[in-house]
C-alpha cells in the first residue's frame, strides 16, 4: 500500500484534513504529522477529537517562535520523517509555516507534493501567508485549486500543468459536521445568548493583535456595536487585551477558543461575523452569514464581489459603520463546489500515484 505523509499544524488545516483523510485512508497508508504550530488543547487536540481525525503519528511540538526559527525546526523535523518513512507523496494544506516547511523539505528530497488550496492570492508579499502560498505552489506536483479564481491566479504565474479545480475541502467538512454542531453544541445556552442576537468575532492576525493601536481600535468598535459580541479569544491575544485594560467592556463577551462543533454552531447562528481569518470569511459565505473582515485584502475575493464580505481597516468608526450597514445580499453562488472536493482530490491522487 502506498504511503501519503500529511502535514498539518494549525486549526484550519485540521478542518481541511478531516474529510480528505477519511477518503484517503480507504486506499492509502496515511502518516499524519502535526508540526505543533497550534499546540494548546483549544487550538489543537480538541479539533482532532471532534472531527474524528486519528491521533497524529508524529508531533514535532515546535510551538511558537519567530518565522525563521519555527520554519527551520519544522524543515528539520519533516525531513527526518520523510527519510525514515519514505512516503510516495507529501500532502500539504493552505498557507501556514507548516505548509512552507513541508514543501521545502519534500522538494529537496524529490518527493512529490500535493497542495490542497492552491492558487489563493492576496497580492501582497508583506503578508507571511502570501509568501508561503507562492513557494508551495511553485514546488507542488499536484495543485488542487478550490475556485475558478484560484485556477486563474496560477495560470497568470505560468502554473498550468497538474492544476485541478476541485471545490473546497472546508465546505466538505462544514456540510458533514453542521447537523452534528446543531445537535451537540450547548455553548449558546451556556453563554446565554439567543440565535441571531449576537455578532461573532475572531481576531488573530499579527497586523491586528501585535499592533496595540489597531487592537484598541477594534475592541472599542466591538463595544460600540448594537448587538452583543461573542469573542472566542486566543490566550496570546487575551494577554494583550488585558494589558490594554479592556477586558471588562460590557458589550463584549470573551470566551475561550471554541472547539470546531461549538464554533460552527456559533457561526451558523450569528447575526453577522467580524473576523480577520480567511477560513472564517469563507465559512461565513458558505453559511450565508454577512461578514466584515478587518483586513485590507481577502484571499477569497468571491465573498467580496458577491457582497457577503466587506473589507475594512482597523479603524473604530469604519468598523462600526461596516458592521451596521452590511446586510444579506441578493446574490449567492456556489463558488466553493458541492461538498465532494475530498472525493475528487483522492481520485486524482490515486491516478497520479498509479502512473
Amino acid at each position: 500500500m502506498k504511503k501519503i505523509l500529511t502535514i498539518v499544524g494549525a486549526r484550519p488545516q485540521f478542518i481541511k484534513a478531516a474529510p480528505l483523510s477519511r477518503v484517503l485512508r480507504t486506499q492509502f497508508e496515511e502518516i499524519l504529522l502535526h508540526t505543533g504550530q497550534h499546540y494548546d488543547y483549544e487550538m489543537s487536540k480538541v479539533f482532532f477529537d471532534q472531527l474524528g481525525i486519528p491521533e497524529p503519528d508524529i508531533n514535532l511540538n515546535v510551538g511558537s517562535a519567530s518565522h525563521g526559527k519555527q520554519t527551520a525546526h519544522m524543515i528539520i523535523g519533516i525531513e527526518d520523517v520523510i527519510l525514515k518513512r519514505q512516503p510516495h507523496l507529501v500532502l500539504i494544506y493552505g498557507d501556514t509555516n507548516s505548509t512552507l516547511s513541508a514543501a521545502i523539505a519534500a522538494s529537496k528530497l524529490h518527493v512529490p507534493i500535493a497542495h490542497v488550496e492552491a492558487g489563493l492570492r492576496n497580492f501582497d508579499k508583506n503578508i507571511p501567508e502570501e509568501v508561503n502560498r507562492l513557494v508551495a505552489d511553485k514546488l507542488s506536483s499536484l495543485l488542487f485549486a478550490p475556485t475558478t479564481t484560484a485556477v486563474y491566479n496560477l495560470r497568470k504565474e505560468g502554473i498550468i500543468e497538474e492544476v485541478y479545480q476541485t471545490g473546497d475541502v472546508m465546505l466538505d467538512s462544514l456540510l458533514y459536521n453542521l447537523d452534528l454542531a446543531r445537535t451537540n453544541s450547548t455553548l449558546l445556552s451556556e453563554i446565554k445568548v439567543k440565535k441571531k442576537d449576537y455578532y461573532l468575532v475572531t481576531i488573530h492576525r499579527a497586523e491586528n493583535t501585535d499592533n496595540m493601536t489597531n487592537l484598541e481600535s477594534i475592541i472599542l468598535a466591538l463595544n460600540m456595536l448594537n448587538k452583543k459580541v461573542i469573542f472566542p479569544i486566543h490566550p496570546r491575544t487575551r494577554k494583550i487585551v488585558d494589558q490594554l485594560q479592556m477586558h471588562t467592556l460590557e458589550n463584549i463577551y470573551f470566551i475561550k477558543p471554541a472547539g470546531y462543533l461549538d464554533f460552527l454552531n456559533l457561526e451558523n447562528n450569528a447575526s453577522k461575523i467580524i473576523t480577520d481569518s480567511g477560513g472564517v470569511q469563507k465559512e461565513a459565505y458558505c453559511l450565508k452569514i454577512p461578514c466584515v473582515t478587518i483586513f485590507p485584502s481577502s484571499s477569497w475575493p468571491e465573498t467580496v464581489s458577491d457582497g457577503w464580505n466587506t473589507l475594512v481597516n482597523a479603524n473604530t468608526n469604519d468598523i462600526v459603520s461596516a458592521v451596521h450597514n452590511v446586510y444579506v445580499p441578493a446574490r449567492y453562488n456556489d463558488h466553493y463546489g458541492d461538498g465532494t472536493a475530498s472525493v475528487k482530490i483522492s481520485r486524482i491522487i490515486t491516478e497520479f500515484l498509479n502512473r
